[in-house]
């Protein structure tokens, strides 16, 4: 498409203002990343901390900041432009018109084994060899691709999408607009167990798991039910991959996790918290608003609203930051006690 009707759709679906360059009209096949772009694609950039990059990229279109240095040497080099205080969430918008995930058509695969008992919406699509038992409830515009798993009883939201491979245990309600990508498994056991002189006694894990509208839960990640109870994710939250979420959680909206993030029993979370990769959280931990968890923390004790930690256990990140400072001064303060108790 031209990039004037590229500008149009952008501009009609954007809760942002655009500014546009009009003199330049190239031909828009596809998106690209700024320092891979071939011609007549459209990258972006996010800030003038990637200037450098217009001078060498091959796009024939960008999106840039409201910064007019950036724009002015776009304009020397014949690229045509478009400008917003969100280069990134334009970009992200753009990248629909070029491509949509795979999607199965509407209608049932002869291979899908599903209970009598089953309510199934319309225009739902169930894949090759998907398994529905009985009294699961399907929404209108459910996709189930191959090999699912749905257990008895589970409830399933309007549109949602269950990717090749995953599986819904009895007693999981997901909400309308969820995606759930392969391999995931939502609302498996609690890892429940009481100790007794012979060993161990299994708790029955009798509750449910809730997951609220457009949710995201990655590939290969575990969503616990509890044993009395619900484990809880809140609206527009995004799970990564193999993320661990256990029994007994209530996480808020709009959080994210990322991946090989680990969640021991009964944690809360508020709303907006961030965990990047790896952070480990112990049982029965709070999370407040706004929190963020920087890669590999180690969290034992509550968080405080807005409060970025850092390390192992985790600390305020300012606290962390003067602290890795001295740590890395150790052998010279080492040495300066030696000839300190040498002169003594």
């Amino acid at each position: 498409m031209k990039f004037s009707e590229l500008i149009q759709k952008l501009d009609s679906g954007a809760s942002t203002s655009l500014m546009v360059n009009p003199s330049i009209n190239p031909d828009i096949v596809g998106v690209s990343a700024i320092d891979e772009a071939q011609p007549n694609t459209l990258s972006y950039v996010e800030s003038h901390k990637y200037a450098n990059q217009i001078a060498t990229t091959s796009a024939s279109a960008l999106i840039l900041p409201l910064q007019p240095e950036l724009q002015a040497q776009a304009i020397d080099r014949g690229i045509a432009w478009i400008a917003t205080d969100q280069p990134r969430k334009v970009f992200a918008q753009a990248i629909a018109f070029f491509y949509q995930p795979f999607r199965l058509e509407p209608g049932i695969h002869h291979t899908a084994v599903i209970h009598p008992s089953a309510q199934l919406g319309a225009e739902v699509a169930i894949g090759a060899h998907v398994v529905i038992q009985a009294g699961a409830i399907l929404g209108n515009g459910v996709c189930v691709h191959p090999n699912v798993v749905i257990y008895p009883g589970v409830q399933i939201g309007d549109r949602t999408i269950l990717h090749a491979n995953c599986v819904i245990h009895e007693r999981a309600q997901i909400g309308s607009d969820c995606v759930i990508h392969s391999g995931a498994v939502i609302g498996s056991e609690g890892f429940g167990f009481v100790p007794v002189s012979e060993g161990w006694l299994k708790m029955q894990q009798s509750g449910y798991v809730i997951l609220e509208d457009s949710v995201e839960v990655g590939c290969n990640s575990t969503i616990d039910r509890p044993a009395l109870g619900t484990t809880q994710i809140g609206r527009n939250t995004k799970i990564d991959n193999l993320v661990h979420i256990a029994h007994g959680c209530q996480i808020g909206e709009n959080c994210i996790m990322a991946g090989q993030v680990g969640l021991a029993g009964a944690v809360k979370m508020g709303n907006r918290v961030v965990l990047a990769g790896q952070v480990g959280i112990v049982d029965h931990v709070q999370i407040g608003e706004g929190a963020i968890a920087s890669a590999k923390a180690g969290i034992h004790h509550d968080v405080k609203p807005g409060e970025q930690v850092t390390g192992v256990p985790a600390i305020p990140h300012k606290l962390f930051v003067k602290a890795t400072a001295v740590f890395n001064r150790l052998p010279e303060m080492y040495q300066t006690l030696r000839q300190l108790q040498k002169n003594r």
